[in-house]
């Protein structure tokens, strides 16, 4: 037996255990061909990536270390004994083999993987190889049970009351559209429950969680959530707390660094948000543009009809609207910037950036339409009417000061520099890839006030010399790197 040493070590979403390589009571090498260890006590157990340490001071030779997210979920207190066992694959590895050998999986096949995965029970190995098998080829039917499983892996909120509970969610890609904070205040606004949980961003300059953090802490539990949505009607919360959907957690950590962005695991990771958090009527919102995710409207009506399959099998009322992805929307890229961009709309300053403003408004007015007493093609006009009268600011307000305030004051990045046009000329394309690449290398999102403050848009006309877009950045090595990045190709086309 060993004694369990919680270690200060963030892994992210990886459990991974530290073991002295002269520890007493094992040996050490019978597990390193493994790579893994599963620890047991008190009828807990935990399957780990195992690390080896050289250095007593980490980790004593009758201790087992674990990184900070092995130890909350193994929850044990410090010093708990511990016994090691060589872990034993999960049976469902098999239905993976299966599957990479071009089989369609049942419903209760996909279900046990996905327990699996959700239980620590994969290594990051074997979940990319699921999702390469996944991404070969999945069946309509397979979307749906993947869904389905992801769904029933975590919680699920349910609310009071016989009405809509709404939402919304963009697909991504697309820099500052950060519609959302402009969307849930609105439909708050106006009476119906919007419960919005977002992500933080993970190859991209901001997600609207990270946005909203400059505002308003985000980091909320459940049950404060709950009460945010009953009192305010609605919220603007990390879903990292609310345990909706785990599943689909830990397959995007392994998702992104692999490139792997298919349009069946996209439904079923968004799918399967949505309904756990209880959503009833959800809007779905696809940009389409030359450096968006989805590139033509033929991609962008197939990806539509498998949201519409899957979702009207899960009881979901959903629509969907094709929007315009050609350009970032607004005119900041970065929390900092993007929230400047989202307080000017719901102040109704005349500066505020337009399209953000008029694609706002297209999508809260589609939401308001869930409601029976709003007659179809009214909800725009009822949106305006909400946003100009100041109710929608009232709203936002109350839902910052309900969440309480953001951890950090965030500030707009003090290095600064701005990328020249070229020649003469109209802005004829934006590179929307480009950009948030750019934005990203200056910091962003993890420095709040690093990113870009665009300059001209489409169809701007700009003279040699001219500033197309300013770069901000906090720190001098991100500021270099971020202009290193624009010098190469700045994103911007002028003809």
């Amino acid at each position: 037996m060993l004694t369990l040493r919680h270690l200060a070590i963030d892994t992210v979403r990886e459990s991974v255990a530290f073991l002295n390589r002269r520890c007493t009571g094992y040996h050490v090498e019978d597990f390193l061909g493994l790579g893994r260890v599963e620890l047991r006590s008190g009828g807990r157990s935990l399957l780990a990536v195992l690390n080896i340490v050289d250095d007593d001071a980490i980790v004593r030779l009758d201790e087992i270390g674990l990184s900070g997210p092995a130890f909350r979920q193994l929850a044990l207190a410090e010093g708990s004994p511990v016994h090691l066992v060589p872990p034993t694959p999960p049976e469902s590895f098999e239905l993976v083999r299966a599957k990479v050998g071009g089989a369609a999986l049942t419903e209760n096949e996909l279900a046990a993987i996905i327990r699996d995965v959700t239980g620590q029970r994969y290594s990051k190995i074997e979940i990319a190889a699921f999702l390469i098998a996944c991404a070969s080829f999945m069946t309509t039917a397979e979307v749906l049970g993947l869904t389905r499983a992801m769904i029933a892996a975590g919680s699920r909120l349910s609310w009071d009351g016989p009405g809509p509970v709404t939402d919304k969610h963009c697909i991504g890609g697309i820099p500052g559209n950060r519609t959302s904070m402009i969307v849930v205040p609105i439909v708050a606004a106006h009476g119906l429950p919007i419960p919005k949980t977002s992500s933080r961003a993970i190859t991209s300059p901001a997600g609207t969680a990270d946005t909203m953090e400059v505002l308003a802490n985000v980091d909320v539990p459940v049950e404060r959530m709950q009460a945010l949505v009953r009192e305010a009607k609605g919220c603007l919360v990390w879903g990292g707390h609310v345990r909706l959907s785990p599943a689909d957690d830990i397959l995007i950590s392994v998702e992104r660094p692999l490139a792997i962005d298919t349009r069946e695991q996209l439904v079923a990771s968004i799918l399967s948000k949505k309904v756990a958090a209880g959503s009833t009527h959800l809007l779905i919102d696809i940009p389409v543009g030359p450096s968006a995710k989805i590139r033509t409207a033929g991609e962008a009506v197939r990806l539509r009809k498998l949201f519409e399959h899957v979702g009207d099998r899960l009881d979901l009322t959903l629509e969907v609207a094709i929007t315009d992805g050609s350009q970032p929307v607004g005119r900041g890229i970065g929390p900092v910037l993007e929230a400047r961009d989202v307080m000017a709309v719901l102040r109704s300053d005349p500066a505020a950036p337009a399209d953000l403003k008029d694609r706002a408004l297209l999508l809260a007015g589609r939401i308001l339409e869930f409601d029976s007493a709003v007659r179809g093609g009214a909800g725009i006009r009822r949106a305006r009417e909400i946003l100009e009268s100041g109710a929608a600011l009232a709203a936002m307000e109350r839902i910052m000061a309900m969440q309480g305030p953001p951890p950090a004051v965030a500030r707009l990045g003090s290095l600064a520099a701005e990328i020249a046009a070229p020649a003469d000329g109209t802005v004829a394309a934006l590179d929307c890839y480009r950009l948030a690449r750019i934005a990203r290398l200056a910091g962003a999102p993890n420095d709040k006030g690093a990113g870009i403050d665009l300059l001209r848009k489409v169809g701007d006309p700009v003279r040699r010399g001219e500033p197309l877009y300013r770069i901000h950045a906090g720190t001098n090595a991100d500021f270099t790197f971020a202009q290193g990045l624009a010098a190469e190709d700045n994103g911007v086309r002028v003809m």
